[in-house]
C-alpha cells in the first residue's frame, strides 16, 4: 500500500485520497452498525431500504470521485507500517 506522497503537483490528489479514505471508513462503520442493527430487528422495512440506498448512494459518489481524480479504491487503504492497514480488505 501507498502512503500519502506530498508534493505541491499533487496536493489536491493527496488531499481527496486522505479525505475519501475518512469517508470510506465512516461508511464501512455505518454500513456494520447498519447490519447489526437490521440484525437486532430495530429497524422498520422503511429504514432499512433508506439506509441502504444511502450508503449505496454515497458508495456512488465516491467512486465517481475516485474516478475523476484517479484514485484506485486499494489507494483510500493507507499503510500504517507495523499496524497494518487501515481498512480491512474488501
Amino acid at each position: 500500500m501507498n502512503r500519502i506522497a506530498l508534493d505541491p503537483d499533487t496536493v489536491e490528489r493527496d488531499l481527496v485520497t486522505l479525505v475519501l479514505t475518512i469517508v470510506d471508513l465512516l461508511r464501512q462503520l455505518m454500513e456494520r452498525q447498519a447490519l447489526r442493527r437490521v440484525e437486532g430487528g430495530t429497524l422498520t422495512p422503511e429504514q432499512e431500504e433508506r439506509i441502504g440506498r444511502t450508503l449505496m448512494l454515497l458508495q456512488d459518489r465516491m467512486d465517481e470521485l475516485c474516478e475523476h481524480y484517479g484514485i484506485r479504491p486499494a489507494d483510500l487503504n493507507l499503510d500504517l507500517g507495523p499496524l497494518g492497514t487501515l481498512l480491512p480488505p474488501r
